[in-house]
């Protein structure tokens, strides 16, 4: 093992110890209260530790708080997570300031800076007239965020995005974008393929 790599190891296990009391916090939390609920106040916590060991500090947590969070996962600072059924795999990277619903985050994935991915595009009634959005019903549902696919900064993603897909900066996902492709505008559109087309000889 390399000396970088063993410094990380070590780094991660500090993280570790650190958040402990943090890790036993939440657990009672999300038994008395909601575990989405109680998430959203400790993340909301680790948001504010900037640089490098803000990022092992979120990251050791979330690999006790929600359903999946490899270890080389990297959360920038002020990014918030508010559903425990959230899965951050492999050499995922979540920019700044994001706030992050139920969305399972697949391999390589790259996620600029503001981004908000909620848990659907339906989380609140709104049919109902006489009574107020708030106490209406909504419908959540897992956002996926296909393998090798990139989200631009303040982009809003309500529904899947195929893998190795890029969806430009500021776009509003309301139905589901095919992999491969370049999408962007509110609502996103796709604009071309990435696959290269084969050429005339």
């Amino acid at each position: 093992m390399s000396l970088r790599e063993s410094v990380k190891t070590a780094g991660r296990g500090v993280a570790h110890v650190l958040v402990a009391p943090l890790v036993a916090s939440f657990a009672i939390r999300a038994r008395l209260i909601d575990p989405d609920r109680a998430l959203m106040a400790s993340t909301q916590l680790l948001a504010i530790v900037p640089g490098l060991p803000g990022q092992y500090l979120r990251r050791a947590f979330l690999q006790h708080a929600i359903a999946y969070c490899d270890a080389t996962a990297v959360i920038e600072w002020g990014t918030t997570v508010s559903r425990a059924g959230a899965r951050f795999e492999r050499n995922v990277y979540v920019g700044p300031c994001c706030h992050l619903g139920l969305v399972h985050l697949e391999q390589d994935v790259l996620i600029g800076a503001g981004v908000h991915i909620p848990s659907g595009g339906t989380t609140h009634g709104i049919d109902d007239f006489t009574i107020p959005i708030r106490e209406q019903r909504g419908e959540e549902r897992v956002v996926r965020v296909g393998t090798g696919a990139w989200i631009g900064s303040a982009a809003v993603v309500m529904a899947d995005v195929g893998a190795a897909t890029v969806v430009g900066a500021g776009s509003v996902v309301t139905r589901p974008l095919p992999a491969g492709v370049v999408a962007a505008g509110a609502p996103a559109r796709v604009l071309r393929s990435r696959v290269a087309e084969p050429r005339a000889v």
